[in-house]
Formats: structure tokens, C-alpha cells, sequence
């Protein structure tokens, strides 16, 4: 009798499924159906009947368990008499509120992959190791690692009058119902702008400005990556202020980066130069492949040389200065 073949069959009886025992113990189903039999065989008892939900324990199986768990459990905690584990290597990210998830998540994941890494995370403005910041937010002392650049767009409700236009201009929205957001690094930049704006709205939350948005409460200038085009929300660019920003890495270079830190901005700067400067997202390539079939559409309904919304005329050619005008 191994011990393998006993850890097998505690984890197989606590689970009730010898696939999900496998899994549990990161070896293939045929490895635990093999230990079980050999223990059936030395024992000549049957331990478990097989069903096609998995498997329930015999009495045999019931009299062996406790014993068998009591020899896991001690030979684990001899084992941790002897070999104690390494020092527990940590990394505090403070992130912004106003994230783009999915390509967050991707600069995540390596990290929550390592299982000798403990990943903690904060807000931006707390105590942290490095934060993921836009650049408008560093600190003097910071060092920054581009991530992402990405536009401010415009989010209407479908049925809003300045939804059939393939791109808005500053004009556009003057006077319009909008709601405003919190937490956003340009607040002084739109301030400028309020007047021309009847804020109607402030949302704690980019979820809770484009659930206004769908529900008709406003239009709502958000960063690309907040918000998808959907059934309830349309979103638009504005061609005449091309307002981005760059998000990224920040961190003390000054001598107080720590190791794990270190990793991380070798890791990033090693990324490929297309995934590092890629800027369109997904919802701005959705955006524009509704806006051609709305085109299109309309092109078929009105014939030759018709126009959506009249709003895809000569003045997208001609864009601002960067953050340099407000929407």
C-alpha cells in the first residue's frame, strides 16, 4: 500500500468523482483509477461502485476513509516539519477606477498564473508597488511603462437623433443631456466644456454611466474601453477632438522598485511592439462595422449617392489638436 494510492482514494471519496479526483491532484483519471484498484486488490474489498454520475463509497470504502485521510493528513504535517516554504514573494497594483477590464486582465494573468506570487490589489491612490495609472496621473518621482492608448468616444441611446451619424463633431453636443463621471483624470479638461453640456447626471462608475445611457437618462463621453456597443448603447467618435489617453505602468525608479516589480516592467517592455502600440479596441472596430451596415442600409433604401444623418461629410478630415480642444 503507497501513499499515492491512499491520497488518491481520500481525494476520490471526497470529491465522489474520479475525474474530478485527477483533477484535484493534477495527474490523469487513468493514474487514480489505477491506484484505487491496486488498493481494491490488496485489500480484496470493493472501495467505490462506479455510476455515470462518478462514484459513491461501499462500506469498505466508508471504514477505509478516516483512516486513510488521518495517514494523509500527518504525513503532511511531517513533512512540513522539514521542508518549510519559501518566503512568500508579494506585489501590490494599484489600478485606476476607469480601467479597461480586458486589457487589465491581460497584464494580470501572468501574474495571478505564478503560485508562488501573491498579487494584491488597491486603489491607485493607496499604498502600492506600482499602479496602473494614466500617464496624466504620474507622479514626479514615477517611472512609466506604456500599456494602451485609447480615445475618449461618445455613448448615446440608440434612439438618440445624433445616433445615425457616423462621427460627431464638438458642435454635435452642444446643449445635450449629459452624464458626467466621476473619477475621471480630465475632469478639469470637460469642465471647461460643462457649460455647453445640461449635466443631467454624475455617475459614481463607468457601469453606472453607461446604464444611464441605455436608459435614456444622456449621452455620456466615456474611454473606449468602457464601454461596447450593444442593443441599448451606440457609440460614437468625435472627429474634431481627438481626446486620448495613454495608460500604463507607473512605479519609483529611484532605487525603489522591488524585485517583483522589476519583473513586471521587463516583462511588459519585452512585449511585442504591435500589442504594446495597438490602439483601436473592440469596441471601436464593432462601432465602425454597425456603422457601415447602417450605411449600407440606408444606401439601399434612398439609392445612389445617399447619406446617413447627414453626418459623414467632409469635416472628419479635419481633426484637433490632441487633448488640446474639449468635445
Amino acid at each position: 500500500m503507497e501513499m499515492r494510492e491512499l491520497r488518491y482514494f481520500v481525494a476520490a471519496f471526497e470529491e465522489r468523482s474520479v475525474t474530478a479526483a485527477a483533477r484535484r491532484s493534477f495527474v490523469s483519471q487513468p493514474s487514480v483509477s489505477a491506484a484505487i484498484a491496486s488498493l481494491e486488490a490488496e485489500l480484496d474489498a470493493v472501495l467505490f461502485v462506479r455510476h455515470g454520475k462518478g462514484v459513491s463509497p461501499t462500506a469498505a470504502g466508508e471504514r477505509l476513509y478516516p483512516i486513510a485521510r488521518r495517514i494523509a493528513d500527518e504525513t503532511r504535517a511531517a513533512h512540513a516539519l522539514f521542508h518549510q516554504p519559501a518566503r512568500a514573494r508579494r506585489l501590490t497594483l494599484g489600478l485606476m477606477r476607469t480601467l479597461d477590464i480586458a486589457r487589465t486582465l491581460e497584464v494580470l494573468a501572468p501574474l495571478t498564473r505564478d503560485p508562488d506570487l501573491h498579487v494584491r490589489l488597491v486603489g491607485a491612490d493607496q499604498a502600492c508597488d506600482a499602479r496602473v495609472v494614466s500617464r496624466v496621473m504620474l507622479a514626479a518621482a514615477e517611472e512609466f511603462v506604456p500599456l494602451w492608448t485609447e480615445r475618449f468616444v461618445v455613448a448615446l441611446p440608440p434612439r438618440h437623433p445624433l445616433a445615425g451619424k457616423e462621427r460627431l463633431r464638438g458642435m454635435d453636443l452642444v446643449g445635450e443631456r449629459l452624464v458626467d463621471r466621476c473619477y475621471c483624470e480630465y475632469a478639469d479638461l470637460f469642465a471647461k466644456a460643462s457649460p455647453r453640456f445640461d449635466v443631467v447626471a454624475i455617475a459614481p462608475s463607468e457601469e453606472w454611466a453607461v446604464a444611464l445611457v441605455a436608459a435614456g437618462v444622456g449621452i455620456a463621453i466615456l474611454p473606449e474601453g468602457a464601454v461596447r456597443p450593444t442593443d441599448d448603447v451606440v457609440v460614437r467618435m468625435i472627429a474634431d477632438a481627438d481626446v486620448t489617453r495613454e495608460v500604463g505602468l507607473a512605479y519609483g525608479a529611484r532605487g525603489g522598485a522591488s524585485a517583483e516589480v522589476q519583473r513586471l516592467v521587463e516583462r511588459l517592455r519585452a512585449r511585442p511592439a504591435a500589442v504594446r502600440g495597438r490602439r483601436a479596441s473592440a469596441a471601436t472596430r464593432t462601432t465602425a462595422t454597425r456603422t457601415t451596415a447602417t450605411r449600407t442600409t440606408a444606401k439601399g433604401s434612398k439609392g445612389r449617392g445617399g447619406r446617413v444623418g447627414g453626418g459623414g461629410g467632409g469635416g472628419s478630415g479635419r481633426r484637433g489638436r490632441a487633448a488640446s480642444r474639449s468635445p
